[in-house]
């Protein structure tokens, strides 16, 4: 009987480079006290001194914000777009990234405005028995008013910030790791050649792997009060100093693992050893291993699929 082949027999001595990083990051950011009605209350009269809290309080500081937006616009000559039903954001934000890049300063690439259902607060009316009206706030899906900042950091290179125009305000951020790794290495002075999204090779791997290791929240949290200094918002620093500003939370973060082998033969040997490995986790029905992208003559298609994956398995031609 053919001895079974594990996935380390494969990778023992056939690979060279193995690096593990944060690779797509997305965020959110949330006020943490606004997020029930009586909060909304008590920001519309014990800290904004308004004697009745009222939906047109935050009609009045969604219209300021979106005015800010496009004076901020005008005044740093920032192109301003409007996503169409079934565009793909980054795509059509390529482009102007593309042109902050070549700059080779940071700065706000372009705004993107969208309309989207969001989680916001919304109002009901009612009148006492003195014919006073008064409102209660409770939680509902709407659709509003997004802006999508597209910037060019200079330690993450390309990402975004968006922002919703209604009340409370909710922040969404998208960061890439490896984009972040790569910078760090130029300035180290490790020499690297990269994928498009990862390293395919690295001439001091270790230092390179210690380089992704330090990337977390405080890395992140720097990045995020950084540019929360320089765009416009709907909430102010005498609201920041009562207490009322964003915090971070994780929406979704990808850990990828690049693996470049000496030889193609070999990324084909683990994908096979790999799906051998965990057959009998969970023991699925069916296992399937899903390749996306053109096949190139000349080229094994499970070599294409290993170019083409997100865990960046790669091997010299």
């Amino acid at each position: 009987m053919a001895a079974v082949v594990t996935v380390n027999d494969v990778l023992d001595g056939h690979v060279g480079l193995d690096v593990e990083c944060l690779d797509r990051i997305y965020l959110n950011g949330y006020v943490p006290n606004l997020q029930v009605g009586g909060q909304v209350v008590s920001f519309m009269t014990a800290h904004l001194g308004n004697p009745i809290p009222s939906p047109a309080i935050m009609e009045k500081i969604g219209t300021a914000f979106r005015t800010a937006v496009d004076r901020f616009a005008t005044d740093n000559k920032i192109a301003v777009v409007r996503f169409g039903k079934d565009d793909r954001k980054i795509e059509v934000m390529r482009p102007y990234l593309a042109r902050q890049a070549r700059t080779g300063r940071p700065g706000v690439a372009a705004i993107g405005i969208a309309q989207e259902f969001q989680n916001v607060f919304a109002a009901t009316k009612r009148v006492g028995h003195n014919g006073v009206p008064w409102f209660s706030f409770f939680k509902a899906d709407r659709r509003v008013t997004c802006f999508y900042v597209y910037l060019w950091d200079a330690d993450f290179g390309p990402a975004f910030v968006k922002i919703c125009a209604y009340f409370p305000y909710p922040i969404k951020v998208w960061l890439n790791g490896h984009e972040w790794a790569k910078r760090q290495a130029v300035k180290a002075g490790i020499g690297f050649s990269e994928l498009s999204n990862g390293f395919a090779s690295c001439a001091d791997p270790a230092a390179l792997q210690a380089i992704c290791d330090r990337l977390g929240p405080g890395t992140i949290g720097v990045f995020f009060q950084r540019w929360m200094s320089r765009l416009p918002l709907p909430l102010t620093e005498h609201d920041r100093a009562a207490g009322y500003w964003w915090e971070l939370s994780m929406r979704q973060v990808e850990v990828s693992r690049t693996l470049v082998f000496d030889a193609p033969r070999h990324a084909r040997s683990f994908f096979e050893a790999l799906v051998a490995d965990n057959l009998d986790i969970g023991r699925p029905d069916t296992v399937e291993l899903i390749f996306h992208g053109p096949r190139h003559p000349g080229r094994p298609r499970s070599w294409t699929a290993c170019r083409r994956r997100r865990s960046s398995l790669a091997a010299p031609r």
